[in-house]
């Protein structure tokens, strides 16, 4: 009896460190760091938000609804309720990208806007916004970039045998990837006129 009860721990054992486990658990956690740095990046552009307008209200409020497209999204983004099991649930992951997606397309076309003036573009504040909004929208795209390749390890981890079983029995289903709607769209720089630039008010 306690032979066989050794060859038994001795097969788990064995079973278990090749099943594959050990590594879906591992890509898994590292699915949920990666995620982590996509909402850090995310947080950190949208505390960069309520400055920028009002630095831009302060030259351009007229320019009302733009200022006010930009506190809306910002406002939809921050009403999202966000999870580490977000990344299991493919319809909230789209919500968020949605809304992510808004506050993009709405920073650009403020970005655009402040074109129109240049007392503006000169504000030593403005520029240092600016600035750190570009930086963080660059490491937004390196840690949205490197969760899709976290998630992308994983999926194929769940799909390929034999570690797909280990998945089917401890019930590890692959992952939906983070993506953007019209992602070409908010990655193109946006166009600028400066043909029919209003008079610079302050």
């Amino acid at each position: 009896m306690k032979r066989l009860l050794t060859l038994l721990m001795a097969t788990s054992v064995l079973f278990l460190s090749g099943c594959g486990y050990n590594s879906l658990q591992q890509q898994d956690e590292g699915i949920k760091a990666a995620w982590a740095e996509v909402l850090n990046q995310y947080q950190r552009r949208a505390d960069l938000v309520p400055n920028l307008v009002n630095t831009v209200k302060g030259y351009a409020q007229q320019e009302k609804d733009v200022l006010l497209g930009v506190t809306e999204a910002r406002a939809k983004v921050g009403s999202i309720n966000v999870s580490p099991d977000m990344v299991n649930d493919a319809e909230k992951l789209k919500q968020f990208g949605q809304a992510q997606g808004e506050l993009s397309s709405a920073l650009s076309r403020l970005l655009v806007v402040t074109e129109n003036y240049p007392q503006l573009k000169s504000d030593a504040l403005f520029r240092d916004l600016q600035a750190q909004l570009e930086g963080t929208e660059n490491r937004i795209t390196v840690a949205r970039n490197r969760y899709i390749a976290a998630v992308q390890q994983y999926n194929s981890t769940v799909r390929s045998f034999p570690t797909n079983l280990t998945a089917m029995m401890f019930h590890m289903d692959v992952k939906p990837s983070f993506t953007v709607e019209n992602e070409k769209a908010i990655a193109t720089p946006p166009k600028v006129d400066f043909g029919n630039a209003p008079a610079p008010t302050k």
